[in-house]
């Protein structure tokens, strides 16, 4: 496996600190505003981000992290706690999941969004290439899974994505070398955010699945807690289960 830091960029310090986040924070608070008069997001971040003079990250960043106040509410309202995977069986949106806690061990940004939802800046665009983190992200999923006595898990892979079942092997073997009573199964689809869209007890900080899916966990929030990571906040104004308060 080839080391490559997920999710990051060397302009990352500029962009993410300092006089950086003052900017962006309040260019988070203007798009807010515009995305609860009812402006789309794409045009508020564009209108917001050329008056801040704000960079490609930072634009991204704004589009991952913010929802109208109504659309974080609701998510909010949906998030179950994880005691509550009791018995019940995880659906895990398998490449966000493991992608945004690569992105997490890796030291890159992560951004706690309205919704209380951990995302990161990571491009997938088709293509996916295992990292040396990438076993420690899906122990750390088993870990939580196990913790909380999870009846089983199902890890949705999108199967246009090259390396899924590379990435797949991987997740069987680690969960193997366990010896855990836990049960695992894997779906491979075209339609990922579709077929979780429709469920509950999902995983996952897309924010399309998580404004149709019946109930969700927020599991990446308590990995960020049990490692000690840090998730930029650009509103100040996240919550939900298990959401940690760190900028």
């Amino acid at each position: 496996m080839t080391a490559v830091r997920r999710g990051g960029s060397s302009q990352d310090l500029r962009d993410f600190s300092g006089p950086g986040l003052e900017r962006l924070r309040l260019a988070a608070g203007h798009s807010r505003y515009l995305l609860n008069e009812g402006y789309p997001l794409d045009s508020a971040v564009t209108f917001v981000g050329n008056h801040f003079l704000l960079s490609l990250r930072q634009r991204l960043a704004l589009k991952r992290s913010l929802s109208t106040d109504q659309q974080a509410e609701q998510r909010r309202q949906r998030c179950l706690g994880l005691d509550q995977l009791r018995g019940e069986t995880a659906q895990i949106d398998g490449f966000n999941t493991i992608i945004t806690l690569e992105t997490l061990l890796c030291g890159s940004p992560v951004f706690a969004g309205l919704d209380g939802a951990i995302r990161d800046l990571a491009g997938l665009r088709g293509t996916y290439r295992l990292i040396p983190e990438t076993r420690q992200a899906v122990s750390l999923i088993l870990d939580i899974l196990e913790a909380n006595k999870a009846g089983g898990a199902v890890f949705f892979l999108d199967a246009p994505v090259s390396n899924s079942g590379r990435l797949l092997s991987l997740i069987a073997a680690v969960h193997g070398q366990r010896h855990s009573p836990l049960e695992l199964d894997f779906q491979v689809i075209k339609a990922v955010d579709a077929r979780l869209g429709a469920l509950s007890h999902v995983i996952t900080s897309d924010a399309m699945i998580l404004d149709t899916c019946i109930s969700w966990h927020n599991l990446t929030a308590q990995v960020l807690r049990q490692t000690g990571g840090k998730a930029v906040a650009l509103t100040g104004a996240s919550g939900g289960p298990g959401i940690p308060a760190k900028n």
